[in-house]
């Protein structure tokens, strides 16, 4: 099979092996554990400067004592910042955890928006936050762009942007609106698992035939 030679080649291969070396819808590729939208939208926030794994120890308890909008925007700040103290940064979160709930049951009748022009007006939910949210647990088109994302599309010769939100216009116009959420997700799993930030395992990698980068670092 010949290789790729332009950017959106490479992102349709790399979409289409990636989708063999990590199967499943996005709900399955997700590593935040969540039962709908509100809890991967928590779940999402705790998860900056924090990891996957940290996230899922906090937030079995933290969902039960707080399980709808209403509940947490209730909360005590007090209480709250005990409960995710683990996850970092826990004073900002709790600020913007308190502030998300209170929009949601305000604004959109503690219902989580679908548009991401209403998701990102919430406390403490950028771009990426929205797009995890409306790719896994709302069923909508988005591409989060996050270290991974961008780290992986830039040795691909993706793009050559660092900026997040001019990364996710490229990436969005390579391929179908349907694969946004799954091609995310699956170069986030690489990005963990093979394609690490400091000692890529190109000798492990399925897209090292054609990556611009391979056998580099």
């Amino acid at each position: 099979m010949a290789k790729p030679r332009s950017p959106k080649g490479r992102a349709q291969e790399t979409a289409r092996r990636l989708a063999a070396a990590y199967p499943g819808e996005a709900r399955d590729l997700c590593e935040l554990d969540h039962g709908n939208a509100f809890e991967l939208l928590v779940a999402t926030i705790l998860s900056a400067q924090s990891t996957d794994a940290n996230v899922n120890k906090v937030t079995p308890a933290l969902f039960g004592r707080y399980p709808t909008p209403e509940a947490l925007a209730a909360a005590d700040p007090a209480e709250l910042e005990v409960e995710i103290h683990a996850t970092g940064f826990f004073r900002s979160k709790t600020k913007s955890l308190l502030g998300m709930a209170t929009a949601l049951v305000e604004r959109y009748g503690g219902e989580v928006p679908h548009p991401i022009d209403d998701l990102v007006t919430l406390p403490g939910v950028g771009r990426k936050t929205a797009n995890v949210v409306r790719s896994v647990a709302l069923g909508e088109p988005g591409l989060p762009v996050d270290t991974h994302v961008g780290r992986l599309t830039r040795r691909l010769g993706l793009t050559s942007h660092d900026d997040p939100v001019k990364v996710e216009i490229q990436l969005c116009a390579m391929l179908p609106a349907r694969e946004w959420g799954r091609f995310s997700l699956r170069l986030i799993l690489h990005g963990r698992r093979v394609c690490v930030a400091r000692r890529p395992r190109c000798g492990e990698c399925c897209l090292s035939d054609f990556c611009p980068a391979a056998f580099s670092a």
